[in-house]
Formats: structure tokens, sequence, C-alpha cells
């Protein structure tokens, strides 16, 4: 039988949400399976996961989830309620799981995904607040009806090697964008991109890009301009991870 849940994390530390071989830094797919292999087998004191997961996406370290989705193939029934009570007592208080539910043998969490819909904040203000958290601050004032003109040049399909660091897996560069957009809420500007996929650091990219046109007051067919490029080094720097959440996966 296959199951599947959403995870929720807060990844600040983490190396990010994948097992990565050779390496004894914590993960979140590590430490849920883990938890899994506590619950089902008994077999986490001596390090063996016997549970397997197979998460909808990669996040990278310091990146948090609301909606990371999960299967994973157990040959018993589930009682959803009991079981999710007792792999959250067990996992770390930073890493929470939802939504159980048995799934068809066909449903895969990567490979069946349509959309991700991530979110990046930020606080917008000059002085420093001591509930700002770990997100990042940009001091100089930004424009949203300026920045919502740039981003709307990433929608569709495009290549976007510009926006990719190096580290990424598949060789496809093309991705499509359905809806990117930016808001304000007090001092905090909220960016939501949703995609059918992303590459590596592509959103951190592209966020650092808008930044970088706001604060040298470039036009926002910058955005364009670097976009057609396809080339890493016209684009703005990745910005801190920790204002990054995947939001939701759409199947």
């Amino acid at each position: 039988m296959r199951y599947t849940f959403r995870v929720q994390y807060i990844g600040k530390n983490y190396a990010g949400s994948q097992l990565q071989a050779g390496s004894d830094l914590p993960t979140i797919q590590g430490e849920l399976e883990k938890a899994l292999s506590t619950l089902i087998c008994g077999d986490s004191a001596n390090n063996k996961r016997p549970v397997k997961t197979i998460f909808s996406g990669r996040t990278d370290r310091g990146v948090n989830s609301v909606g990371q989705v999960v299967h994973f193939d157990y040959d018993k029934p589930i009682v959803a309620s009991r079981f999710m009570y007792s792999l959250n007592e067990i996992l770390p208080d930073d890493i929470s799981v939802s939504d159980l539910k048995e799934v068809s043998s066909s449903f895969h969490a990567q490979k069946s995904a349509k959309k991700r819909h991530y979110v990046y904040e930020f606080i917008n203000r000059r002085l420093k607040n001591a509930f700002d958290g770990d997100l990042l601050r940009i001091k100089y004032h930004v424009d949203i009806e300026r920045m919502q003109k740039a981003l709307d040049y990433i929608k569709g399909e495009h290549d976007f090697s510009s926006f990719k660091s190096s580290g990424t897996l598949n060789p496809s560069k093309i991705c499509f964008i359905y809806e990117a957009k930016v808001s304000k809420v007090g001092d905090k500007v909220i960016i939501d991109i949703i995609g059918n996929r992303f590459l590596y650091n592509m959103v951190r990219a592209i966020v650092g890009t808008l930044i970088e046109i706001e604060g040298h007051n470039l036009q926002p067919e910058h955005m364009k301009d670097v976009l057609e490029a396809k080339d890493r080094r016209k684009a703005g720097q990745n910005v801190s991870p920790y204002g990054l959440t995947l939001v939701e996966v759409t199947y």
C-alpha cells in the first residue's frame, strides 16, 4: 500500500530536505525516515531506515515548508489519526506531519506533481525589530508596482538558466511559471511564485534580481534582459533562504 502525507518544517537547523550521500548532516528526510522506522519497525536506534520516503521536491538548507508532500510504501493498513499522532510525538519539534491518506500505487510525490507554490518574505524597513527573526531586511524603500512589472516577465514558459545555481541535477532548464505576484503587508514584502518545476536556487535568484533592480534603480525590463541572457552572471545574488517557504504542491 502507498501512503502520502504533508510535512511542515522549519529548515534552519537542517542541511536541506534530502538525504545526502556520505554526509552525517541532519536533513528533513533523514529525521522523517528515522521516525517512521521507529514507529513501524523499531529500528532507528541502530540508524537503519527500512522505510524509504519520496519527496515532491528538494528544498535547500534553511528553506521552510508548510506543504511538502511525501509518499512511502507500507504493507499494512494504517489508522491515520493514531499514526500521525505517534509520528509527530517522535519527530523533532521543528518537523510535523498532517493529512495522511492512502493513495493509488501509481501516485508519485515528485513525478505526479503539477504545480509547486513558493512564497518568499522579507522585511522592508530601515530599523531592525527584535521580532523580525531570520527574515532578510532591505533598508531602502522598494516599489511594489515596479517589482510586479519585473515579475510579469517571468510568467509563462522560459529557459531559466540565468536563475540556476550550479548543482541542478536535471539538465532541463525550461520551467513554466503560472503566477508571480508581489504584495506588501505592513513592513513585510511577500512574493508568491507558482510553477510546474523550479531549478536549484531559482526562486532565491529571482528575488535577488528584484532586489537588485530596486537597489540600483534599474528598469523593470531588466528582468526580461536577464531572463533572455541565459547567463547566471547577469542575475542578482541568491537571497537568504530563511524567508522561503514551500506552501503547496498541486496534483
